[in-house]
């Protein structure tokens, strides 16, 4: 039994492990790709345009309410409380879909999903709280190899037992509960982390030096007592018990200390504008993401009502998972200059994406339709890899938590902006053919400006001579920050 425990304890075999299980079993949901037909069928008989215009861009309004909140609290809350909270309202999401009738349940429904997504932040937060930083690197591969193949076998068993066994899409969701109930149980034997990145964090994450620390939480310190002793009218007893609470986890030194490592985080993650430009492109692109890959079972739907056609949503989204992870892949062995070159990628790339989303909005035919969409999602996993290579290899560990956060928040903020002008039906609550052909404009506008920056990078490093290049190169700070703090760039692979 000791040596259980200590296993359990120390190892970082146990924790990826039990990590990997939850990630696996937590994304094999067979009847995903089938929400749609499902909202709009029999069992819930919601007509195509409350779905599209009312009841989406719900989730959208409460993943913005959400999120930051989510992952102040995933912090500080030690993250395996809330992956396990994840887990718990996935069960909540099928039980919904199996047995709770009517609209109101599934606007419900729509609120529980938004924390859902909310807390996928803690998903790596806690392994890379829990485990050696050498072996960041393993544990990612292993955790998004089970992501992967949890998504992939899920989508693949959904689609053969909708094409091959017949089966109805509430058995299909009554099984998808089956397996998230596992999902939440195995995320009960996870260990709990001993301290957060920003509560009670480690200062090395943002590489400063040993004077530096100590300035940093003399200041804190300082900074804590002073608001102690305010709140306390200087009593005595009061001052007394304020000293002997600062160390606590909820203590106002702990609150204080937290959000200066968060604005020092913040300062040196935006520091850079190379940096800035990553982010601004990340920002942009998920955003018009989230807007396809939430409508796009609508699309199909609408080219092919279910109700009359054989239903492939499964295979497309198993394709893409497959298709997604080689082009993530590729960019591991893939030798360029990003530095030079990124940015024109990130237009370039863009760019296929944009026709992609405009084949999809503008074709009749399903698998026309079907092939955009993996074109799609293709260059749009192809980019993200890249773009968040060259975040994370650039950042201390605390740093890009931060810049996720940021990015994901600027994101979400954009795509409520979306939401609220083109489909909610308070605004414009305009049909899905038109939504995907202004989806398809914001890509192209994204590629536009991405092509015309990337150009002048390109040209401004081919025209400047390389004698200023090797001076500048001299003459440029760098952060030096030690390397188990960094993220390494093939975990993003």
């Amino acid at each position: 039994m000791g040596s259980w425990a200590k296993l359990k304890s120390t190892d970082w075999v146990f924790p990826t492990a039990v990590l990997s299980l939850y990630g696996f079993f937590a994304n094999c949901r067979p009847a995903e790709p089938f929400l749609t037909p499902y909202l709009i069928g029999p069992y819930k008989n919601i007509s195509e345009e409350v779905v599209t215009n009312y009841l989406f861009p719900i989730w959208t309004y409460s993943y913005l309410a959400v999120l930051f909140p989510v992952f102040l609290l995933t912090d500080f809350l030690r993250y395996k409380p809330v992956i396990m909270v994840q887990g718990l309202f996935l069960v909540t999401n099928y039980v919904l879909l199996c047995f709770a009738p009517g609209l109101t349940a599934m606007t419900f429904l729509q609120f529980n999903y938004a924390v859902v997504t909310s807390t996928e932040v803690a998903y790596f937060s806690y392994i890379y709280s829990v485990i050696p930083p050498e072996r960041y690197q393993r544990a990612t591969g292993y955790l998004r190899s089970a992501m992967l193949t949890g998504s992939t076998l899920g989508a693949t068993i959904g689609q053969m037992l909708v094409s091959l066994a017949g089966l109805d899409y509430f058995y299909l969701n009554a099984i998808s509960l089956g397996i998230l109930s596992i999902a939440f149980l195995i995320s009960i034997w996870l260990p709990m982390p001993q301290q957060g990145m920003f509560f009670r964090g480690e200062k090395a994450a943002l590489g400063l030096s040993a004077k530096d620390q100590v300035e940093e939480e003399v200041s804190a310190v300082e900074e804590a007592q002073e608001a102690e002793e305010a709140v306390e009218d200087g009593a005595g007893s009061g001052r007394t018990q304020g000293a002997g609470d600062s160390t606590g986890w909820c203590s106002l030194h702990n609150v204080v200390y937290a959000g200066r490592l968060l604005l020092s985080s913040f300062r040196e993650s935006y520091s850079s504008r190379k940096l800035v430009y990553w982010s601004l492109w990340w920002a942009l692109a998920m955003a018009g993401y989230g807007q396809v890959f939430n409508y796009i079972q609508l699309m199909w739907d609408h080219i092919e009502p279910s109700s009359t056609s054989s239903v492939y949503n499964g295979g497309v989204e198993a394709i893409c998972a497959v298709v997604g992870a080689a082009a993530a892949f590729c960019v591991g062995h893939v030798k360029v200059t990003w530095d030079v070159w990124g940015e024109l990628s990130l237009g370039v790339f863009s760019a296929v994406g944009a026709g992609a989303v405009f084949l999809i909005g503008l074709t009749s035919n399903i698998w026309a339709s079907y092939a955009g969409y993996v074109i799609f999602k293709a260059s749009y996993m192809l980019l993200i890899t890249i773009t968040t290579f060259q975040i994370a290899s650039n950042l201390s560990m605390a740093c890009y938590a931060l810049t996720f956060g940021v990015n994901t928040f600027v994101a979400l903020l954009l795509q409520t902006i979306l939401t609220a002008i083109v489909v909610d039906e308070t605004a414009l609550g305009l049909d899905i053919i038109t939504q995907f052909i202004i989806y398809g404009s914001y890509y192209a506008a994204i590629s536009v400006l991405f092509l015309i920056r990337g150009m002048y990078t390109a040209c401004a490093h081919h025209c400047r001579p390389k004698q200023a290049m090797d001076q500048e190169q001299k003459e440029e700070p760098k952060v030096e920050m030690p390397s188990s703090d960094r993220f390494c760039s093939d975990h993003r692979q």
